[in-house]
């Protein structure tokens, strides 16, 4: 919750920035009816302001044409007291600099040299019909092109330390998410890990149950109708037989619904595949260049099967995260063109987050959710530098099962190569449990 109102906060601010950029101009040129003409300006700029978290690419453009219009005079130039209206420059590529576009970000700095200038002309040169220029507003002496050069440089100094405070802002706020969604990540392992230990345990105990009470159930039904067919029919004791088989049938399938229950998950799981975009979607929010692929139709899957590929995403992509940094690439793929539902989260990082103190748990974590509805799962380096593949594959309802640990992963695309199984990593290490 607390990560969706900072995202949805960090979108309002530049709308609201516009607002008041535009509510204090219209205060304070109110009743100058010589500035009519200069609405269309000012709106645009305020419309600029409020586009740069939305639309950077138009908002950067609005801040460059406006001022480049208004120097070659087809638009209404500014006036001694509307020539402040060139800080939308500055708020833009401030914005823009704290956005998580890289390429934008630098697009910036060409961008406001432009608008800079463009607006420094605006003001200081003047033409043949129109001699209201920055030198009359000020009684300056020192002559155009001084007067341009200081104010072209003044602009840009201005919209440069803004876009130098906005990227660090920028910067400093995705650190700080990533902190956050790493401690996060990290405590719903530690969860998971204490839920993955109970239903471990549950399993175990449901399959001495099975084992003792089915077989010892199994017997009585059989003695039952043994003892049955060699008694009088119709007589009271095939009667009462025929009850002890029917009432141990029925006990016996029940011990069997019962064992099938405990090995599950014991609630209806609360994320499952619809969730699995958003998890992509906050990786992206975090700087991370993630994508989210699907091929083939959907079809049914189980509860608990939804919940295991959610949480093997989950996990995955928390490992790259925090073992291939913020700047690593993923792709998340969900492959429904096999018998079953086939899983592959493969990403490229060399920055980690944390430093590795030894091998964890979680690609064993992933294994054993996969098991526990008939999948599997294999995880290691790929064949690029720096890559990292997860691949599984869990049962659709209703699809053919694969034995566990085959060799063919069905319907998956070739991003899965053989480097992603059973790999080594430096020092002869098996990749398979490297460290995550």
């Amino acid at each position: 919750m607390l990560l969706f109102l900072r995202r949805w906060l960090r979108h309002l601010v530049a709308p609201a920035a516009g607002v008041v950029y535009l509510t204090l101009w219209i205060v304070a040129e109110a009743g100058r009816s010589d500035l009519t003409a200069h609405v269309l300006v000012v709106s645009a700029l305020a419309v600029a302001i409020g586009l740069a978290n939305w639309m950077p690419s138009t908002s950067l453009g609005l801040v460059v044409v406006v001022p480049v219009l208004q120097a070659l005079r087809l638009l209404d130039r500014p006036r001694d007291t509307t020539w402040p209206e060139y800080l939308a420059i500055a708020i833009v590529v401030g914005i823009i600099g704290a956005g998580r576009s890289g390429l934008l970000r630098w697009l910036a700095i060409p961008a406001l040299g432009v608008a800079s200038a463009a607006a420094a002309w605006a003001m200081v040169v003047p033409t043949v019909a129109d001699q209201d220029v920055w030198a009359r507003w000020t009684g300056s002496l020192s002559g155009t092109r001084s007067d341009l050069a200081f104010l072209a440089l003044a602009i840009a100094g201005a919209s440069g330390i803004a876009w130098a405070v906005g990227v660090a802002i920028g910067a400093t706020w995705r650190v700080g998410l990533a902190r956050v969604r790493v401690v996060e990540a990290e405590q719903e392992t530690e969860a998971a890990s204490a839920e993955l230990r109970a239903e471990q345990e549950r399993a175990r105990i449901a399959r001495d149950v099975h084992d003792s009470l089915a077989h010892s159930l199994a017997v009585v039904v059989s003695q039952a109708q043994g003892a049955a067919a060699l008694t009088v029919r119709d007589g009271p004791a095939a009667t009462a037989l025929q009850d002890i088989a029917e009432v141990s049938r029925t006990a016996l399938g029940d011990v069997r619904a019962l064992v099938e229950r405990i090995q599950g998950t014991g609630q209806e799981a609360r994320h499952g595949l619809a969730d699995v975009p958003h998890l992509v979607e906050d990786m992206r929010e975090l700087g991370m260049q993630a994508v989210f692929e699907q091929h083939g139709d959907p079809r049914a899957l189980g509860t608990e099967a939804g919940g295991a590929v959610h949480r093997i995403v989950q996990e995955s992509l928390t490992n790259v995260l925090k073992h291939q940094g913020r700047t690593a690439t993923a792709r998340v793929v969900l492959d429904w063109r096999g018998p079953g539902l086939g899983v592959v989260v493969t990403s490229t990082g060399s920055s980690p987050l944390v430093a590795l103190d030894g091998p964890g748990s979680g690609v064993a974590g992933m294994r054993e959710r996969a098991r526990l509805v008939d999948g599997w799962l294999r995880a290691g380096v790929g064949d690029e530098e720096h890559e990292y593949v997860v691949t599984a594959w869990l049962p659709t309802l209703g699809g053919s099962s694969v034995p566990s640990g085959a060799d063919v992963t069905p319907g998956l695309p070739a991003v899965v190569g053989a480097g992603a199984v059973d790999a080594t990593g430096p020092g002869g290490t098996s990749a398979t449990g490297a460290s995550r």
